[in-house]
């Protein structure tokens, strides 16, 4: 599976300039490559991410996550989420599973990765627990 170069371009740009919250990418079967879907401005929320993800289709995503440390300290952390709901076909699961390291590698700096089946694995708790 290729991976299009405009998805690591766009998450330098989410890692270095912070120019985005999150993106969303998906495999386009047809051209064998993966694609960015979908990019969330800088202002957009958790939920707004969680909510651009299909119910029923498998995706990958980069979310920024922003969190104050016990000492209060501001910190961020990448977090590469693998999303495979189970109501997705068996097809579209497979292809996702089998292409996720390599498309992983090509994604310099994620911190934390999560494989997430409903939105409760992905949920902001979860997220929080894994980055401190």
């Amino acid at each position: 599976m290729a991976v299009h170069d405009d998805c690591k371009l766009k998450f330098l740009e989410l890692k270095a300039k912070r120019t985005y919250r999150f993106i969303v990418y998906k495999i386009e079967e047809k051209q064998k490559q993966v694609i960015v879907e979908k990019l969330g401005e800088p202002a957009n929320s958790y939920e707004d991410f969680t909510a651009s993800l299909p119910a029923d289709e498998c995706r990958y995503a980069v979310y920024d996550f922003d969190f104050m440390t016990a000492e209060n300290v501001p910190k961020s952390r990448i977090i590469f989420i693998a999303w495979s709901p189970d109501t997705s076909k068996v097809r579209n699961k497979m292809i996702y599973a089998s292409s996720k390291d390599r498309f992983k590698r090509e994604l310099d700096g994620i911190q934390i990765e999560l494989q997430a089946t409903d939105p409760t694995e992905m949920g902001l708790d979860v997220i929080r627990s894994r980055s401190t």
